[in-house]
Order: structure tokens, then C-alpha cells, then sequence
């Protein structure tokens, strides 16, 4: 399944995510997952991994235009300057010349003023055909307000926490209209289990039924919701058999009924930071050169 960004670049809707993977086990995990089929991968600055991203990539062997990379500029890099050296700390990790997407990682409200310098950076970039298409992580409807007072390029996509138990539909809504594809971190909501907030979803009765009726895994069946509701969904593992699983969901379809119930499990309850509490004193940490 093949989504087109708002600036004419088609990217799968379906990828693969390195979030907390260790490095010495990402390049396994990321060949793996390629081997399955997978052709995106997301990784960032601070996911300390993009190194063996590469690797695995190369190792591969498939041509380098058929794999979608996508990673995130950390907030410790905010800046004109420093977000042109850190797109340069990237592909040198990544072994790459050119990003198919590059990200802010967060909005770094206390320094609004960094994460619109950075956000120009990210303009340069793509102006001068060094990444193919640009966009936020973690962004708020505000923030993508305060950001395209200065911005020229409007963000191809905006990455954050979208799982059953928390939607952000108000953030999902301020996107859309602006044309900016929404992508899910955390899809399947594995941050309610190892947050330990009590019911997780892969555990949810509604859930669970949805998955029996289709003979799917509760997994399968919150990658199929995010697909079916058009969203990009970038789910993580290091088990071969936990990446297959979650390929394996592009031959069933949920009904509307079962959509809307899926909808309805929001909690409002965020499982990650709060975007506004990020500052540089608290998540500040440098990204090194190699």
C-alpha cells in the first residue's frame, strides 16, 4: 500500500521502526524486516542506530531506490547551522547521499525560535535536492500554527503517538486539513504495556474480539485500523516472527462498524512525553558525529 505525500512522493504506508532497538541487534532486525517486504525504515538522531540502518541496508542488496529512509533531527541539533551539519551526521551514519524524509524529532517550544531555524535548514535540504520530502515529529496543532508563520514549505508528515488508547484526533484533524499525512509511532500501543498503565491494548477484550472474528492477531488488527483510516504506521520488533506477523495485514479488511469501535477506545491518555515539556535542559543530550 503506497501513500502520496503532499508534495508528489509516494512512500509505503506500512514501515518498519528502530525505536529503543538496540544497536547491536538493529542491523539483524532492519535485514529481517526487508527481507519481509518491509521498504520503509524510520530511524532518528537519538535512536543511536542509524549506523547499523545502513548496514542492514546495504547488506541487503536491494537497489537503494527501492528502500524509503526516513530519520529525525534530535533537538540538540536545532538550529540553521547545526541542522545542516546534523542532515550531514545523518547520511554519513546512514552511508546514503540523499533522505527520502527528514524530520524535526520535536517542537521544542521553549526555543521556538531553534525549531523554526531548523525547520528552515530542513527547506534548504530540500531545495537542494539532498532530501526528497520534509516534516515534524511530535507536533501539536499550535505548533504546526506557530511553525508555518515563518515556514515556506508546509510539512509533508507529521509523526506521532496514534494507537487505539490514544488517538489525538484533534492533532489528526489539524493535518489533514492542512494536507499533511499523519504517521503513528507506537501503532499497536506497545507503550501501554511496558508503561505499565494498566490495561494494554494488546490485552483489550474489544480489541481481542475484533481479532477472533478475523482470524487476526490484535496486532494485525490496529496496523489494518491505522491503514484503513490512512494513516502511515511504523511498528517495531526484534522477532522475526513478531516482523512477519505484522507485515501480514494487507489481505483482510475491518468493517466500519468495527472502526468506529476501534475509535472509540480512546483514553486520552498519552503514553509518551508531553510535547510541551520538552526542553534542552531536560532532553538535551549531544548526537555524536560518527
Amino acid at each position: 500500500m503506497i501513500l502520496t505525500l503532499n508534495n508528489g512522493v509516494e512512500m509505503p504506508a506500512l514501515g518498519f521502526g528502530v525505536f529503543q532497538t538496540p544497536p547491536d541487534v538493529t542491523t539483524a532486525a532492519v535485514l529481517t524486516a526487508l527481507e519481509t517486504g518491509y521498504r520503509l525504515i524510520d530511524t532518528a538522531a537519538a535512536y543511536g542506530n542509524e549506523r547499523e540502518v545502513g548496514e542492514a541496508i546495504r547488506r541487503s542488496g536491494l537497489p537503494r531506490e527501492e528502500v524509503f529512509i526516513e530519520t529525525k533531527v534530535w533537538i540538540s541539533d536545532f538550529g540553521y547551522d547545526e541542522t545542516l551539519h546534523a542532515f550531514d551526521k545523518a547520511v554519513g551514519k546512514l552511508g546514503v547521499e540523499q533522505l527520502d524524509l527528514l524530520l524535526l524529532h520535536q517542537a521544542l517550544p521553549s526555543r521556538f525560535d531553534l525549531t523554526q531555524d531548523a525547520y528552515r535548514a530542513l527547506e534548504t535540504l530540500l531545495a537542494d535536492g539532498r532530501v526528497r520530502a520534509i516534516g515534524v515529529s511530535n507536533f501539536m496543532a499550535e505548533h504546526l500554527v506557530e511553525l508555518m508563520k515563518r515556514a515556506t514549505v508546509l510539512p509533508a508528515l507529521n509523526q506521532i503517538e496514534v494507537h487505539p488508547y490514544f488517538t489525538q484526533a484533534g492533532v489528526q484533524a489539524a493535518d489533514a486539513e492542512r494536507g499533511i499525512l499523519t504517521q503513528a509511532w507506537s501503532p499497536i500501543g506497545g507503550i501501554t504495556s511496558y508503561r505499565g498503565t494498566g490495561t494494554s491494548t494488546f490485552e483489550d477484550p474489544s480489541i481481542a474480539a475484533i481479532a477472533r472474528a478475523h482470524g487476526k492477531t490484535p496486532a494485525q488488527v490496529m496496523l489494518r485500523w491505522h491503514l484503513q483510516e490512512g494513516r502511515s504506521a511504523i511498528p517495531k520488533s526484534v522477532r522475526p516472527e513478531r516482523i512477519a506477523e505484522n507485515f501480514d495485514v494487507f489481505e483482510f479488511e475491518l468493517s466500519p462498524d468495527e472502526l468506529v469501535a476501534l475509535d472509540a477506545l480512546d483514553t486520552g491518555t498519552r503514553g509518551g512525553p508531553e510535547p510541551q515539556d520538552i526542553t534542552l535542559e531536560n532532553f538535551g543530550r549531544p548526537i555524536p558525529e560518527a
